[in-house]
Protein backbone atom coordinates (compact mmCIF):
# COMPACT_ATOMS: atom_id res chain seq x y z
CA UNK A 1 0.00 0.00 0.00
CA UNK A 2 1.35 3.22 -1.07
CA UNK A 3 1.89 5.29 1.91
CA UNK A 4 0.14 9.22 1.29
CA UNK A 5 2.18 11.95 1.61
CA UNK A 6 1.11 14.52 4.75
CA UNK A 7 1.76 18.19 4.76
CA UNK A 8 4.06 19.45 7.39
CA UNK A 9 4.95 22.51 6.79
CA UNK A 10 3.96 25.21 4.91
CA UNK A 11 5.91 28.90 4.63
CA UNK A 12 4.89 31.88 2.51
CA UNK A 13 6.82 34.86 1.12
CA UNK A 14 6.52 37.93 -1.28
CA UNK A 15 8.19 37.49 -4.11
CA UNK A 16 8.59 39.49 -7.62
CA UNK A 17 7.37 38.37 -10.89
CA UNK A 18 9.19 38.87 -14.86
CA UNK A 19 6.99 42.61 -14.69
CA UNK A 20 9.09 43.22 -11.59
CA UNK A 21 5.44 42.88 -9.41
CA UNK A 22 5.12 41.71 -6.28
CA UNK A 23 3.25 38.43 -5.66
CA UNK A 24 3.05 35.77 -3.27
CA UNK A 25 5.29 31.90 -3.04
CA UNK A 26 3.85 29.05 -1.03
CA UNK A 27 6.03 26.07 -0.04
CA UNK A 28 4.54 23.23 1.20
CA UNK A 29 6.33 20.26 2.81
CA UNK A 30 5.57 16.61 2.21
CA UNK A 31 6.86 13.85 5.24
CA UNK A 32 9.29 16.67 6.74
CA UNK A 33 11.49 16.50 3.62
CA UNK A 34 9.77 16.87 0.04
CA UNK A 35 9.71 20.78 -0.72
CA UNK A 36 6.90 21.76 -3.33
CA UNK A 37 6.85 25.38 -4.46
CA UNK A 38 4.78 27.67 -6.77
CA UNK A 39 4.73 31.41 -7.36
CA UNK A 40 0.96 33.26 -8.46
CA UNK A 41 1.29 34.44 -11.86
CA UNK A 42 -0.67 37.52 -12.95
CA UNK A 43 -2.19 39.10 -16.02
CA UNK A 44 -2.75 42.22 -17.98
CA UNK A 45 -5.13 41.30 -19.86
CA UNK A 46 -7.96 40.67 -17.62
CA UNK A 47 -11.57 39.30 -17.71
CA UNK A 48 -14.14 41.00 -15.39
CA UNK A 49 -14.86 36.99 -14.37
CA UNK A 50 -11.97 35.94 -13.10
CA UNK A 51 -10.38 34.85 -9.26
CA UNK A 52 -9.62 38.37 -7.89
CA UNK A 53 -5.54 37.40 -6.61
CA UNK A 54 -5.11 39.61 -3.58
CA UNK A 55 -7.65 40.90 -0.74
CA UNK A 56 -8.35 44.63 -0.95
CA UNK A 57 -5.39 44.28 -3.66
CA UNK A 58 -2.94 44.02 -1.19
CA UNK A 59 0.20 41.12 -1.02
CA UNK A 60 0.34 41.71 2.33
CA UNK A 61 -3.26 41.36 3.67
CA UNK A 62 -3.43 38.43 1.63
CA UNK A 63 -0.56 36.67 3.27
CA UNK A 64 -1.85 37.92 6.54
CA UNK A 65 -5.48 36.26 6.11
CA UNK A 66 -3.43 32.76 4.62
CA UNK A 67 -1.37 32.74 8.04
CA UNK A 68 -4.20 33.09 10.31
CA UNK A 69 -5.84 29.57 8.82
CA UNK A 70 -2.72 28.19 7.11
CA UNK A 71 -2.50 25.45 10.38
CA UNK A 72 -5.37 23.96 9.12
CA UNK A 73 -3.56 22.58 6.14
CA UNK A 74 -1.16 20.72 8.18
CA UNK A 75 -1.34 16.71 8.11
CA UNK A 76 -3.99 16.82 5.23
CA UNK A 77 -2.73 14.64 2.03
CA UNK A 78 -0.56 17.00 -0.40
CA UNK A 79 -1.82 15.10 -3.26
CA UNK A 80 -5.72 15.63 -2.20
CA UNK A 81 -6.97 18.21 -4.11
CA UNK A 82 -10.23 18.08 -3.58
CA UNK A 83 -10.02 18.05 0.15
CA UNK A 84 -7.26 21.11 0.13
CA UNK A 85 -10.30 22.84 -2.26
CA UNK A 86 -12.71 22.58 0.13
CA UNK A 87 -10.42 23.75 3.40
CA UNK A 88 -10.19 27.07 1.10
CA UNK A 89 -13.74 27.26 0.07
CA UNK A 90 -14.64 26.66 3.51
CA UNK A 91 -12.37 30.09 4.40
CA UNK A 92 -13.42 32.14 1.56
CA UNK A 93 -17.04 31.48 0.57
CA UNK A 94 -16.72 33.70 -2.14
CA UNK A 95 -17.29 32.70 -5.94
CA UNK A 96 -13.77 34.65 -6.36
CA UNK A 97 -11.61 34.03 -3.62
CA UNK A 98 -11.79 37.89 -2.94
CA UNK A 99 -11.59 36.48 0.90
CA UNK A 100 -8.56 34.81 1.11
CA UNK A 101 -6.92 35.68 -2.68
CA UNK A 102 -6.83 33.80 -5.77
CA UNK A 103 -2.84 34.21 -5.67
CA UNK A 104 -3.22 31.85 -2.38
CA UNK A 105 -5.30 29.21 -3.54
CA UNK A 106 -3.09 29.09 -6.78
CA UNK A 107 0.04 28.61 -5.22
CA UNK A 108 -0.72 26.60 -2.92
CA UNK A 109 -2.93 24.54 -4.60
CA UNK A 110 -0.05 23.72 -7.81
CA UNK A 111 2.43 23.86 -4.56
CA UNK A 112 0.73 20.66 -2.70
CA UNK A 113 1.14 18.86 -5.72
CA UNK A 114 4.97 19.59 -6.54
CA UNK A 115 5.45 18.67 -3.10
CA UNK A 116 3.41 14.91 -3.18
CA UNK A 117 5.28 14.29 -7.14
CA UNK A 118 8.68 14.38 -4.88
CA UNK A 119 7.01 12.53 -1.83
CA UNK A 120 5.73 9.89 -4.18
CA UNK A 121 8.40 10.01 -7.03
CA UNK A 122 6.48 10.39 -9.61
CA UNK A 123 5.87 13.35 -12.01
CA UNK A 124 3.49 16.14 -11.66
CA UNK A 125 1.39 15.62 -14.36
CA UNK A 126 0.55 11.58 -13.19
CA UNK A 127 -0.55 12.79 -9.87
CA UNK A 128 -2.80 15.13 -11.45
CA UNK A 129 -3.84 11.97 -13.91
CA UNK A 130 -3.05 8.80 -12.83
CA UNK A 131 -4.61 7.40 -16.23
CA UNK A 132 -2.31 9.14 -17.95
CA UNK A 133 0.32 6.29 -20.05
CA UNK A 134 0.86 6.87 -23.51
CA UNK A 135 0.92 10.77 -23.95
CA UNK A 136 1.57 13.36 -26.48
CA UNK A 137 2.90 16.96 -26.27
CA UNK A 138 0.77 19.78 -26.65
CA UNK A 139 2.19 22.24 -29.36
CA UNK A 140 4.01 25.17 -28.15
CA UNK A 141 1.99 28.02 -29.31
CA UNK A 142 4.73 31.23 -29.77
CA UNK A 143 4.20 34.90 -29.24
CA UNK A 144 6.04 36.40 -31.70
CA UNK A 145 4.55 39.96 -32.45
CA UNK A 146 2.35 41.99 -30.40
CA UNK A 147 0.50 44.97 -28.84
CA UNK A 148 -2.16 45.85 -26.82
CA UNK A 149 -2.16 45.63 -22.88
CA UNK A 150 1.28 43.66 -23.21
CA UNK A 151 3.35 46.60 -25.25
CA UNK A 152 3.37 50.52 -25.22
CA UNK A 153 1.54 53.42 -27.55
CA UNK A 154 2.04 52.56 -31.43
CA UNK A 155 2.08 48.73 -31.09
CA UNK A 156 -1.19 46.81 -32.83
CA UNK A 157 -4.12 47.31 -31.22
CA UNK A 158 -4.72 43.21 -31.14
CA UNK A 159 -2.40 42.12 -28.55
CA UNK A 160 -0.53 38.99 -29.82
CA UNK A 161 0.73 37.56 -33.18
CA UNK A 162 1.46 33.26 -32.56
CA UNK A 163 2.37 30.76 -34.69
CA UNK A 164 2.09 27.33 -34.13
CA UNK A 165 4.09 24.13 -35.55
CA UNK A 166 1.82 21.81 -36.37
CA UNK A 167 4.24 19.81 -38.81
CA UNK A 168 6.81 19.49 -36.73
CA UNK A 169 7.58 16.16 -35.92
CA UNK A 170 9.05 16.49 -32.41
CA UNK A 171 8.96 19.04 -29.42
CA UNK A 172 12.42 20.22 -29.69
CA UNK A 173 11.85 21.03 -33.81
CA UNK A 174 8.97 22.78 -32.70
CA UNK A 175 10.27 24.73 -30.20
CA UNK A 176 13.50 25.38 -32.42
CA UNK A 177 11.01 26.32 -34.89
CA UNK A 178 9.36 29.26 -32.96
CA UNK A 179 12.66 30.17 -32.01
CA UNK A 180 13.96 30.63 -35.84
CA UNK A 181 10.58 32.28 -36.19
CA UNK A 182 11.14 34.69 -33.81
CA UNK A 183 14.74 35.82 -34.76
CA UNK A 184 13.73 35.85 -38.45
CA UNK A 185 11.37 38.26 -37.76
CA UNK A 186 13.31 40.80 -35.70
CA UNK A 187 15.50 41.01 -39.10
CA UNK A 188 12.37 41.82 -41.23
CA UNK A 189 11.53 44.41 -38.51
CA UNK A 190 14.66 45.93 -38.44
CA UNK A 191 14.92 46.35 -42.21
CA UNK A 192 11.34 47.68 -42.33
CA UNK A 193 11.76 50.76 -39.89
CA UNK A 194 15.59 51.30 -39.07
CA UNK A 195 14.66 52.98 -35.98
CA UNK A 196 13.08 49.75 -34.27
CA UNK A 197 15.08 49.46 -31.04
CA UNK A 198 14.21 45.36 -30.54
CA UNK A 199 11.33 46.86 -27.62
CA UNK A 200 9.31 43.37 -26.62
CA UNK A 201 6.26 42.92 -24.82
CA UNK A 202 5.76 41.60 -21.54
CA UNK A 203 5.66 38.27 -23.06
CA UNK A 204 8.61 38.38 -24.98
CA UNK A 205 6.89 39.02 -28.65
CA UNK A 206 8.73 41.64 -30.71
CA UNK A 207 7.14 45.10 -30.23
CA UNK A 208 7.05 47.15 -33.45
CA UNK A 209 5.53 50.79 -34.67
CA UNK A 210 2.58 49.07 -37.12
CA UNK A 211 -0.63 48.67 -37.29
CA UNK A 212 -2.84 45.44 -37.13
CA UNK A 213 -3.07 44.18 -40.60
CA UNK A 214 0.56 45.00 -41.37
CA UNK A 215 1.63 43.03 -38.64
CA UNK A 216 0.06 39.73 -39.40
CA UNK A 217 1.12 40.30 -42.65
CA UNK A 218 5.30 40.31 -41.60
CA UNK A 219 4.45 37.92 -39.68
CA UNK A 220 3.94 35.58 -42.31
CA UNK A 221 6.40 36.59 -43.86
CA UNK A 222 8.63 35.70 -41.66
CA UNK A 223 7.50 32.52 -42.07
CA UNK A 224 8.04 32.04 -45.16
CA UNK A 225 11.71 33.69 -44.99
CA UNK A 226 12.71 30.67 -42.57
CA UNK A 227 11.65 28.18 -45.51
CA UNK A 228 8.64 26.65 -43.83
CA UNK A 229 5.49 26.00 -45.49
CA UNK A 230 2.36 27.69 -44.14
CA UNK A 231 0.33 24.45 -43.94
CA UNK A 232 3.15 23.07 -41.32
CA UNK A 233 3.18 26.44 -39.06
CA UNK A 234 -0.16 28.04 -38.47
CA UNK A 235 -1.06 31.50 -37.52
CA UNK A 236 -2.83 32.40 -34.77
CA UNK A 237 -3.93 35.84 -32.94
CA UNK A 238 -4.78 37.12 -29.59
CA UNK A 239 -7.17 39.89 -30.55
CA UNK A 240 -8.05 40.43 -26.82
CA UNK A 241 -11.02 42.09 -27.96
CA UNK A 242 -12.31 43.02 -24.47
CA UNK A 243 -9.72 45.21 -24.21
CA UNK A 244 -11.06 48.01 -26.78
CA UNK A 245 -14.66 46.98 -26.47
CA UNK A 246 -16.63 50.15 -25.35
CA UNK A 247 -19.98 48.84 -23.59
CA UNK A 248 -21.39 52.18 -23.30
CA UNK A 249 -21.40 52.61 -27.27
CA UNK A 250 -21.06 49.10 -28.52
CA UNK A 251 -18.27 49.54 -30.30
CA UNK A 252 -14.83 48.65 -30.95
CA UNK A 253 -12.33 51.33 -30.12
CA UNK A 254 -9.05 50.89 -32.68
CA UNK A 255 -7.49 53.88 -30.66
CA UNK A 256 -3.53 53.07 -31.78
CA UNK A 257 -4.59 53.25 -35.40
CA UNK A 258 -7.92 54.95 -35.11
CA UNK A 259 -10.40 52.48 -36.48
CA UNK A 260 -13.93 51.59 -34.87
CA UNK A 261 -16.55 48.91 -35.54
CA UNK A 262 -19.71 48.11 -34.20
CA UNK A 263 -20.24 44.37 -33.24
CA UNK A 264 -21.47 43.09 -36.97
CA UNK A 265 -17.99 44.56 -38.67
CA UNK A 266 -15.75 43.35 -35.89
CA UNK A 267 -17.09 39.81 -36.39
CA UNK A 268 -16.37 40.13 -40.17
CA UNK A 269 -13.17 41.66 -39.43
CA UNK A 270 -11.93 38.61 -37.89
CA UNK A 271 -14.06 36.47 -39.84
CA UNK A 272 -11.67 37.99 -42.51
CA UNK A 273 -8.46 37.47 -41.23
CA UNK A 274 -8.90 33.53 -40.11
CA UNK A 275 -9.53 33.21 -44.01
CA UNK A 276 -7.47 35.41 -45.33
CA UNK A 277 -4.36 34.29 -43.31
CA UNK A 278 -5.85 30.81 -42.62
CA UNK A 279 -5.65 30.50 -38.71
CA UNK A 280 -4.98 27.87 -36.83
CA UNK A 281 -6.43 30.03 -33.59
CA UNK A 282 -8.43 33.24 -33.05
CA UNK A 283 -8.54 33.95 -29.44
CA UNK A 284 -11.05 36.00 -28.08
CA UNK A 285 -11.91 37.85 -31.22
CA UNK A 286 -15.30 39.34 -29.67
CA UNK A 287 -15.22 40.82 -25.91
CA UNK A 288 -16.25 38.57 -22.98
CA UNK A 289 -20.06 38.58 -23.12
CA UNK A 290 -20.31 37.98 -26.92
CA UNK A 291 -21.47 34.61 -27.04
CA UNK A 292 -23.86 34.58 -29.45
CA UNK A 293 -21.66 36.22 -31.63
CA UNK A 294 -18.92 33.68 -30.63
CA UNK A 295 -21.34 30.94 -31.86
CA UNK A 296 -21.43 32.64 -35.58
CA UNK A 297 -17.82 33.28 -35.87
CA UNK A 298 -16.87 29.27 -34.29
CA UNK A 299 -19.66 27.89 -37.15
CA UNK A 300 -17.90 29.76 -39.72
CA UNK A 301 -14.98 28.58 -39.12
CA UNK A 302 -14.83 24.58 -38.52
CA UNK A 303 -10.89 24.73 -38.84
CA UNK A 304 -9.78 27.33 -36.45
CA UNK A 305 -10.05 27.49 -32.75
CA UNK A 306 -11.98 29.93 -32.05
CA UNK A 307 -11.05 30.38 -28.40
CA UNK A 308 -12.64 31.61 -25.30
CA UNK A 309 -10.05 33.13 -22.74
CA UNK A 310 -11.85 36.18 -21.28
CA UNK A 311 -15.26 34.27 -22.64
CA UNK A 312 -14.57 31.45 -20.33
CA UNK A 313 -12.10 32.27 -17.67
CA UNK A 314 -11.03 29.11 -16.21
CA UNK A 315 -14.90 28.99 -15.08
CA UNK A 316 -16.88 25.58 -15.49
CA UNK A 317 -20.18 27.31 -15.20
CA UNK A 318 -19.13 29.72 -17.95
CA UNK A 319 -17.96 26.67 -20.43
CA UNK A 320 -21.67 25.72 -19.82
CA UNK A 321 -22.78 28.54 -21.35
CA UNK A 322 -20.75 28.19 -24.22
CA UNK A 323 -21.94 24.75 -24.78
CA UNK A 324 -25.39 25.65 -24.81
CA UNK A 325 -24.38 28.52 -27.28
CA UNK A 326 -21.84 26.48 -29.78
CA UNK A 327 -19.53 29.82 -28.76
CA UNK A 328 -16.58 28.36 -28.85
CA UNK A 329 -14.25 25.41 -30.21
CA UNK A 330 -10.87 26.11 -27.94
CA UNK A 331 -10.92 27.27 -24.62
CA UNK A 332 -7.96 28.76 -22.78
CA UNK A 333 -7.04 27.67 -19.26
CA UNK A 334 -5.32 29.34 -16.90
CA UNK A 335 -4.84 27.98 -13.46
CA UNK A 336 -4.95 31.41 -11.55
CA UNK A 337 -7.89 32.77 -13.49
CA UNK A 338 -9.74 30.11 -11.48
CA UNK A 339 -7.88 30.34 -8.40
CA UNK A 340 -7.03 26.52 -7.77
CA UNK A 341 -5.62 23.59 -9.49
CA UNK A 342 -8.98 21.38 -8.64
CA UNK A 343 -11.05 24.15 -9.84
CA UNK A 344 -9.04 24.43 -13.29
CA UNK A 345 -9.38 20.48 -13.42
CA UNK A 346 -12.85 20.31 -13.30
CA UNK A 347 -13.15 23.18 -16.16
CA UNK A 348 -10.93 21.30 -18.06
CA UNK A 349 -13.10 18.45 -17.71
CA UNK A 350 -16.14 19.86 -18.37
CA UNK A 351 -13.94 21.15 -22.41
CA UNK A 352 -13.25 18.06 -22.35
CA UNK A 353 -16.67 16.45 -21.80
CA UNK A 354 -18.06 18.63 -24.30
CA UNK A 355 -15.67 18.53 -27.01
CA UNK A 356 -13.78 21.62 -26.62
CA UNK A 357 -10.22 21.61 -27.16
CA UNK A 358 -8.09 23.43 -24.31
CA UNK A 359 -5.27 25.62 -24.56
CA UNK A 360 -3.28 25.54 -21.28
CA UNK A 361 -1.29 29.21 -21.10
CA UNK A 362 0.88 31.40 -19.02
CA UNK A 363 0.21 34.76 -18.00
CA UNK A 364 2.06 37.67 -18.96
CA UNK A 365 3.79 38.50 -15.56
CA UNK A 366 5.22 35.21 -14.91
CA UNK A 367 7.54 33.27 -12.67
CA UNK A 368 10.07 30.51 -13.95
CA UNK A 369 7.77 27.70 -12.28
CA UNK A 370 7.20 24.90 -15.65
CA UNK A 371 4.29 23.32 -13.59
CA UNK A 372 2.18 24.75 -16.64
CA UNK A 373 4.00 22.48 -18.84
CA UNK A 374 2.29 19.26 -16.52
CA UNK A 375 -0.77 20.90 -16.60
CA UNK A 376 -1.06 20.90 -20.26
CA UNK A 377 -0.69 17.09 -20.37
CA UNK A 378 -2.56 16.10 -17.53
CA UNK A 379 -5.71 18.00 -18.88
CA UNK A 380 -5.37 16.53 -22.96
CA UNK A 381 -4.13 19.89 -23.79
CA UNK A 382 -3.48 20.51 -27.86
CA UNK A 383 -1.58 23.91 -27.19
CA UNK A 384 0.46 25.20 -24.96
CA UNK A 385 0.62 28.88 -25.15
CA UNK A 386 4.24 29.87 -22.96
CA UNK A 387 5.75 32.29 -25.76
CA UNK A 388 9.38 31.85 -27.43
CA UNK A 389 12.03 33.87 -25.40
CA UNK A 390 12.25 35.01 -21.83
CA UNK A 391 13.84 33.05 -18.69
CA UNK A 392 10.46 32.68 -17.43
CA UNK A 393 8.96 31.14 -21.10
CA UNK A 394 11.43 29.21 -22.07
CA UNK A 395 11.49 27.29 -18.71
CA UNK A 396 8.07 25.89 -19.32
CA UNK A 397 9.87 24.38 -23.00
CA UNK A 398 12.60 23.39 -21.29
CA UNK A 399 10.69 21.13 -19.48
CA UNK A 400 8.75 19.70 -22.13
CA UNK A 401 12.48 18.72 -23.77
CA UNK A 402 13.08 17.31 -20.50
CA UNK A 403 10.07 15.23 -19.99
CA UNK A 404 11.08 13.83 -23.94
CA UNK A 405 14.32 12.53 -22.70
CA UNK A 406 13.59 10.70 -20.21
CA UNK A 407 11.10 8.85 -22.77
CA UNK A 408 7.78 9.42 -20.68
CA UNK A 409 6.58 11.19 -23.56
CA UNK A 410 5.83 9.88 -26.90
CA UNK A 411 5.37 12.26 -30.28
CA UNK A 412 3.74 15.34 -31.12
CA UNK A 413 -0.07 15.54 -31.08
CA UNK A 414 -1.55 14.56 -34.68
CA UNK A 415 -3.46 17.61 -36.34
CA UNK A 416 -6.07 15.59 -36.36
CA UNK A 417 -6.68 16.04 -32.43
CA UNK A 418 -6.60 19.79 -33.04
Amino acid sequence: MVKLPKITEINDRIVFNSRGDKTIEIDVISDNQFLGRACAPSGASVGMHEAQSYVNNDQSKTLEKFRSFKKKFIGLDSSDLKTIDEVLKNEDQTNNYSNVGGSIAYSLTIACIDSASKSLNIPFYRVLNPKIHKITFPFPLGNMLGGGSHAGSGTPDLQEYLTCPIGAKSIFEAVETNSNIHKELKKILEKMDHKFTGGKGDEGAWAPNIDNDKAIETLEQAVRNCGYDTKDVRLGIDFASSSFWNSNKCIYEYKRHGKIRDSDEQLEYANYLINQYKLIYAEDPLHEEDFDGMSKLTAKNPNCLVTGDDLLVTNKERVSISVQKHACSGAILKVNQAGSLYDSLLFAEACNDNGIKIITSHRSGESIDSHISHIAIATNSVMLKCGVVGGERVSKLNELLRMAEYGLIEGMAKWSNI
